[in-house]
């Protein structure tokens, strides 16, 4: 029997919401019944199982995220486009921890190809024409702005920022500016002489 007012939708929302306050490994179908009173078997007609769940919310997080950093870059380019991009990133994992998490979920290849993914790499690429790159150095840069992105608001959100000075938005706005100085002068690749 279907429960009045749950959908795959809302449970996967609610899902979302108990990551951010939890955190997302700790996002289960059973703590989804008992954040809304049910049994557990009464959500299977909606979620296959835990994994599923979770994939819906990577899912999820995926397309909120693509949808900000969209509205962000709008009639920006360069160091301007860097900027809104990274903070996009940077204000999400803040405001919503758990979705973030959910946003590196390791998702099959059917789940990728069907996600917010490519968006996210289009958009990076879209901002790295304004540095004039061109393949592998494109690619090598996407890389690049991830990893910083990513370890920055990893490292900050786990307070590792927190105990020294510079704050750490000082610490960031520098680490910006630091890689339009980079993509704008990006290094060409050294030769080598063979033995």
């Amino acid at each position: 029997m279907v429960r009045a007012g749950l959908t795959t939708e809302r449970l996967v929302r609610a899902g979302a919401e108990l990551a951010d306050e939890v955190g997302f490994d700790q996002v289960t179908v059973s703590a989804l019944a008992r954040r809304f009173d049910v049994k557990v078997a009464s959500l299977y007609s909606h979620l296959k199982n835990s994994q599923d769940l979770k994939t819906r919310i990577a899912l999820l997080a995926l397309e909120e995220l693509a949808d900000r950093a969209a509205d962000a870059l709008a009639g920006r380019a360069g160091k301007d486009a860097l900027r809104a991009f990274a903070n996009v990133y940077r204000g999400y994992a803040r405001e919503h921890p758990g979705r973030y998490a959910a946003a590196r979920h390791p998702l099959d290849p059917e789940a990728a190809a069907a996600s917010a993914g490519g968006r996210h790499a289009q958009m990076t690429r879209a901002i790295l024409r304004g540095y004039d790159l061109s393949e592998p150095d494109e690619t090598h840069a996407v890389r690049l702005l991830g990893s910083v992105f990513h370890g920055y608001v990893s490292l900050e959100t786990a307070g590792g920022f927190s105990h020294s000075a510079p704050d750490s938005q000082e610490s960031w706005t520098r680490i910006l500016d630091a890689l339009d100085a980079l993509l704008r002068n990006w290094p060409t690749p050294e030769t080598t002489d063979s033995p």
